[in-house]
């Protein structure tokens, strides 16, 4: 399957869906996606013509930054994408104490009652931490195995 390049329509839906979950109003490059709804941001200099004559000739597994994936209930941002947009986002964050990121970051779910659900902006201090999603109990964690923090009990 080839790089989908969005044109301004389909980056216009995605920027009104995160407009509305994170208060987000711009989405600074092009907007790739790769196989089930994988995001990239690309800020290069190719625009959407150059990427499909590159492709005919090279397979691309990939052009810029991994920021989010397409859901069915909404966007999930990735780490990535949570820190590219932060200065943007403006609604659904939760804030962890330090104690509450580094279980967040060993890939714990955190057994917090939020009072909403769905996807939600983890950020402790000044760090966005990526996108978790809130249910009546608690707030899965979607960190990928490989990105996970060992934690210091396994350290000891």
């Amino acid at each position: 399957m080839p790089i989908k390049v969005f044109n301004k329509k389909e980056k216009e839906k995605i920027l009104k869906s995160l407009n509305e979950q994170f208060g987000i109003e711009e989405i600074p490059g092009l907007v790739l996606q790769r196989g089930e709804g994988r995001l990239f941001l690309f800020q290069g200099d190719f625009n959407t013509g150059q990427f499909f004559e590159f492709e005919k000739k090279l397979w691309l597994e990939r052009a810029g930054v991994y920021f989010g994936k397409i859901e069915k209930d909404g966007i999930r941002l990735s780490i990535e994408g949570s820190q590219i947009l932060k200065d943007q986002i403006t609604k659904n964050i939760f804030e962890l104490d330090e104690e509450q990121a580094e279980k967040w970051m060993c890939g714990q779910e955190l057994l917090i009652k939020v009072g909403q659900k769905g996807f939600i902006i983890m950020k402790c201090g000044e760090d966005f931490l990526g996108t978790g999603k809130a249910s009546e109990e608690k707030i899965g964690n979607y960190i990928p195995k490989n990105r996970r923090l060992k934690s210091r009990d396994v350290v000891r």
